[in-house]
């Protein structure tokens, strides 16, 4: 079994949802941090998604968190940890188009 540590930085996100990470084929993740910024001039509120593919089913990890200009937002980390499956994703939308940055840090186990 083969661990690897990866990052997935992606952006800007916007109202239409930015797919962040998909846990590749044969592959199982434990998302170890989730960090959002806001690179615009106002307060945004973001959604983060979490799609269980095996179960076809999709469920927020976090519903309207507000992330104030000029501020960032850790949504994992810490003692929290997300395990995915296989084909499992992760998106993040913000209320307000092109307005944050997004880094998810995981560790793959295939």
């Amino acid at each position: 079994m083969a661990n690897i540590f990866k990052n997935s930085i992606k952006g800007p996100a916007g109202t239409s949802g930015l797919g962040v990470y998909t846990t590749p084929a044969a592959t199982s993740t434990t998302v170890i941090g989730v960090n959002v910024a806001n690179i615009v001039s106002q307060n945004i509120y973001v959604d983060v998604q979490i799609t269980d593919n095996s179960a076809s089913v999709t469920k927020y990890l976090v519903k309207g968190a507000v992330i104030p200009n000029g501020s960032s937002a850790v949504l994992v980390g810490g003692d929290q940890k997300v395990v995915l499956e296989a084909n499992d994703s992760i998106t993040v939308t913000s209320n307000v188009d092109n307005s944050a940055d997004v880094i998810l840090s995981v560790l793959e186990i295939s």
